[in-house]
């Protein structure tokens, strides 16, 4: 479980098709810290470390199924690449942004980007199937980043990014066409479901 709050950004190191996909991610958390199994999210995704080090600078690996693959945006990963991590909440930690599973539901694609002040506004459009679930002053978590949602129109909703977030994610270099990855907010997903128990 996360919560949407980046704390750090991480680089890729290395990529590997080796059956799964196995991915070396450079990273300022404490190695010393992480334990073998644990659970990062990489760009919004739930990723299990399966190694780490701290040579020549600290990093985890991690593998990533076909499946997660043909979800997310994980393979267009090269070495350089950066990345919204975060790690698993523990009891008693502060829940900043939203319930966020680690668990992508689609791709949504850039679509639009303007200045609006110090921030920037950005466009995506969501996949129809999902764009129900996202609503205007709603949370969603793109790309490991809870968002709150500012208007929707369609399958195309808008969100305001300012500097902090720029800064303290990647999405300082968010550009057009980009496809990133979309987890809708829980709380939608289960009021949709009782609105279809409900009918059934």
């Amino acid at each position: 479980m996360f919560t949407g709050i980046v704390t750090d950004i991480g680089t890729v190191l290395e990529v590997e098709q080796k059956g799964d996909l196995r991915a070396r991610i450079g990273t300022r958390y404490d190695v010393a810290g992480i334990d073998i199994g644990a659970s990062i999210a990489c760009d919004g995704v739930c990723l299990t470390v399966i190694a780490l080090g701290d040579a020549p600078q600290n990093w985890f690996d991690v593998q990533i199924s076909a499946e997660t693959v043909s979800k997310t945006n994980l393979g267009g990963w090269v070495p350089g690449r950066r990345l919204n991590l975060e790690r698993a909440l523990k009891v008693g930690d502060e829940l900043g942004g939203h319930i966020v599973s680690g668990h992508v539901d689609g791709l949504a694609e850039v679509v639009a980007m303007r200045r609006e002040g110090d921030s920037t506004r950005v466009t995506f459009r969501a996949p129809h199937s999902l764009a129900g679930f996202i609503a205007s002053k709603g949370s969603v978590a793109l790309n490991g980043t809870s968002l709150t949602v500012n208007e929707v129109e369609g399958t195309n909703f808008g969100i305001n990014f300012i500097p902090h977030t720029q800064t303290a994610t990647t999405w300082g270099a968010v550009q057009v066409g980009d496809l990133v990855n979309l987890e809708i907010d829980t709380m939608a997903r289960y009021v949709a479901r009782l609105r279809e128990w409900g009918q059934g």
